[in-house]
């Protein structure tokens, strides 16, 4: 176990807190497009307050989920949709668990000798679940609108961007589990998934507000998910204080499950 100097810590190039043995081949690393990062070193500075705050919402995010989840089964009686909703909010909160269980578990203990791996594990098997997220979402839009009708090439291309998205999310390019980043296979998985987000969009702008139901606000949830996560995605581990906007991004899964439960009294 080594200390990080006051150098490396400011410029956050070096990864502190677990000696993994990443310092030692740093340049050869950036000249790959790898940069080793300091995420477990800015969760343990954050403030105790604002630990224990983002542990609270993160539990209750999680929490929201899976009661929503079950509320969709129960009250589902033979409809379909809110079975894909249920799906929907089980796979949101079960994938997000991953992730979020071991960042509340070193922000009230402190960092492991396996934080970092679970951590890496974590933002792994989001990543997947994120992408099945939308691609559930799109069955859902199919469901609410069967007489909307829309070129064949845009459900294809869903499946086919998402379906890349996933293969690229497990290639071992990616190095999740070292903590490091690596901007060029951020690059590489974060296209297609953006892509699938747009198409996605675009359904739901062209459903309008059929039906009177609002839906046309899963487009500007769905957007703003997208605006907050991407500056995450390119720059949390350079910038920590930019990882803030995982919060709203999550606020706006919870609107979007949230859009599902009001619909539960008219479909």
């Amino acid at each position: 176990m080594h200390k990080p100097s006051a150098n490396n810590v400011g410029n956050t190039v070096n990864e502190p807190v677990m000696a993994t043995g990443h310092s030692a081949s740093n340049a050869s690393a950036v000249g790959q497009g790898t940069r080793p990062v300091a995420t477990t070193l800015h969760l343990e500075s954050m403030p105790r307050g604002m630990r224990i705050g983002e542990s609270v919402f993160d539990i209750a995010y999680l929490l929201f989920d899976l009661v929503a989840g079950i509320v969709f089964l129960c009250a589902a009686q033979g409809r379909t949709v809110f079975y894909l909703y249920a799906a929907l909010a089980l796979v949101l909160g079960g994938g997000d668990a991953f992730h979020l269980i071991p960042r509340v578990q070193m922000h009230l203990r402190g960092v492991g000798p396996d934080t970092q791996r679970k951590l890496g594990l974590g933002t792994a098997i989001t990543s997947v679940t994120m992408t099945v997220f939308y691609v559930i979402l799109y069955f859902i839009w199919r469901q609410i609108f069967p007489a909307i009708q829309v070129s064949p090439a845009i459900p294809a291309l869903i499946f086919v961007t998402a379906a890349l998205r996933i293969v690229l999310c497990l290639c071992p390019q990616n190095e999740w589990l070292s903590g490091r980043e690596n901007l060029r296979w951020s690059l590489y998985r974060n296209v297609p998934f953006a892509i699938t987000g747009i198409l996605v969009i675009a359904l739901f702008a062209i459903s309008g507000n059929a039906g009177g139901y609002g839906l046309w606000r899963m487009c500007i949830a769905i957007a703003l998910s997208f605006g907050f996560y991407l500056p995450v995605t390119f720059l949390a581990k350079r910038k920590p204080a930019v990882g803030a906007l995982m919060l709203p991004k999550t606020l706006m899964y919870v609107w979007i499950i949230a859009m599902g439960l009001q619909l539960l009294p008219v479909l």
